[in-house]
């Protein structure tokens, strides 16, 4: 009877454990497939959407247990050429191709020049502009930039008189639009642009009977062709011949040439020296055109940004086109700011 009793209380506890047992198993359930799943594949995390490509197959090794993997060290190289020296199209690029050349007075930037001239006196011409870049296919490292750039450029260039209660004398204003390529130490450009000068009205209300006769319509609608080469990378050297193909005053032809010394290193606070000098001939004034000379010193930001301080020196025709009939000669302070 007791051995019986004893069998009954052990098979109820029986009981009850496989209850517990399959209980256990409803709630998680086991699935036998992963018992024999194969070791997941390393590359599927590349092919998941939204993540990443396929990694380039001269990346891939096949181990010794037949699944495939990828080669580390092939794959770093591979990306480098994804780098900031690799070509894609940029929309709003940052830095310029073919920077404007610094002692020419009428490239776009943002700047004036104290000056005195021989014969008005103090005067300050002011440059109110710059150059944007907009499309470019080429590189991003900014101590390299390569490729193709369009670009668009606009300033206005007025002359206040300093000795009569600062009077705008006169005005010219520029826009264009650049196509500019480099590679290496060679850079060129073809642009379009429309230059127009205005009489100032202070100047004509001071003497109408005077001035308003004199006035002249000059414009030109240019088109270029420029070049430059770096014989070492803070020297540039540059050309460029303009044709108008539309002119009003003005004759067709002009011609640019000069050099840049411009360090290209990044500074801080204390500034790097430059010099330049531009030579400006043009046709209706029988090429006998202006001659310009800036040096001082500068500081460049990391994209290039340039700000400028320095003397400027600058000999012939006027380079305010309303009076480009009269000879000047000018010697002053400037500052000057290109983006």
């Amino acid at each position: 009877m007791q051995y019986a009793l004893q069998r009954g209380r052990n098979l109820r506890g029986a009981s009850t454990g496989m209850a517990a047992l399959m209980a256990l198993l409803v709630i998680c359930p086991v699935n036998p497939a992963t018992a024999v799943e194969p070791p997941p594949n390393p590359l599927a995390a590349w092919a998941a959407p939204g993540v990443l490509a396929a990694p380039p197959a001269t990346t891939r090794i096949i181990g010794p247990d037949g699944q495939e993997y990828i080669d580390a060290d092939a794959m770093y190289l591979s990306t480098q050429a994804a780098g900031p020296l690799a070509y894609h199209w940029q929309w709003l690029p940052d830095g310029l191709l073919y920077r404007s050349y610094l002692a020419g007075t009428k490239e776009p930037r943002f700047g004036g020049v104290f000056q005195y001239e021989r014969d008005t006196g103090w005067l300050l011409d002011v440059a109110l502009g710059g150059r944007a870049p907009i499309l470019r296919y080429g590189t991003t490292d900014p101590s390299r930039l390569e490729g193709w750039q369009l670009d668009l450029e606009g300033a206005a260039f007025p002359r206040l008189d300093l000795e009569d209660d600062w009077e705008m004398l006169s005005s010219d204003f520029r826009f264009g639009v650049p196509l500019t390529v480099a590679g290496g130490p060679l850079q060129a450009k073809l642009a379009y642009y429309h230059l127009s000068s205005h009489l100032g009205d202070e100047l004509i209300l001071r003497d109408p009977g005077r001035f308003l006769p004199a006035r002249l319509n000059f414009s030109r609608d240019v088109l270029v062709a420029g070049a430059g080469i770096f014989p070492i990378p803070a020297l540039r050297l540059y050309g460029e011949a303009g044709w108008a193909m539309a002119s009003d005053v003005a004759r067709p032809w002009e011609f640019q040439f000069g050099f840049d010394y411009s360090p290209v290193a990044e500074t801080l606070f204390w500034p790097a020296p430059f010099a330049a000098m531009n030579v400006h001939l043009r046709e209706e004034v029988d090429y006998s055109g202006t001659f310009a000379v800036q040096a001082g010193a500068q500081w460049r930001g990391r994209r290039g940004h340039l700000l400028r301080v320095g003397g400027h020196f600058l000999t012939g025709p006027a380079n305010q086109y309303e009076f480009f009939h009269t000879s000047e000669e000018q010697i002053g302070l400037g500052i000057w700011y290109d983006y």
